[in-house]
């Protein structure tokens, strides 16, 4: 296996992984324990639910995938602060938001070539990227990983004991 490949595998790997773990805590959660927050004062794991449908649907145009179908999360779970006073769609809705997110970027995923990941996000114009090329499609998904675990690290505090 040649190392962009294998490259790939690492990190599309801990991609999957971190979906899977968050997949299985959000399982195990009841939606009125969602509803609560992750420790006093602190975010609801409502809004972390939100927070990351949002951040996923929004890889969509920054991988070149095409269009967000949750642009309309943005103003609530992206630039607005929890208890802002802005509605929010039900649990419900943002557990299927969040599976149809991460489908959409699985189908994608799957169609891209070892070449392809190493090419430049459209965040990034192609000056910038001549003189940082690791800002591409595959430096993305290494931060949203992280972004994601740090996120399910703090939702683990939903349970109960």
């Amino acid at each position: 296996m040649e190392q962009q490949q294998v490259l790939i595998k690492i990190v599309l790997d801990n991609w999957y992984g971190t979906v899977a773990r968050t997949n299985k805590l959000l399982g195990e959660l009841t939606d009125a324990e969602i509803e609560g927050e992750v420790s006093a004062d602190r975010n609801s794991g409502k809004y972390l639910l939100g927070h990351l449908a949002a951040v996923h649907d929004r890889m969509m145009p920054l991988l070149g995938f095409g269009e967000q179908a949750y642009a309309h999360y943005n103003d609530v779970f992206l630039t607005s602060p929890d208890r802002s006073g802005k509605e929010m769609p039900s649990v419900a809705e943002l557990r299927a938001s969040w599976n149809d997110a991460n489908a959409k970027l699985d189908a994608h995923f799957k169609t891209l070539s070892a070449a392809d990941w190493f090419q430049r996000h459209t965040s990034v114009s192609e000056e910038d990227f001549a003189k940082e090329p690791h800002r591409n499609k595959l430096g993305v998904v290494v931060s949203r990983t992280n972004h994601l675990a740090g996120h399910l690290g703090q939702m683990v505090f939903l349970k109960k004991k």
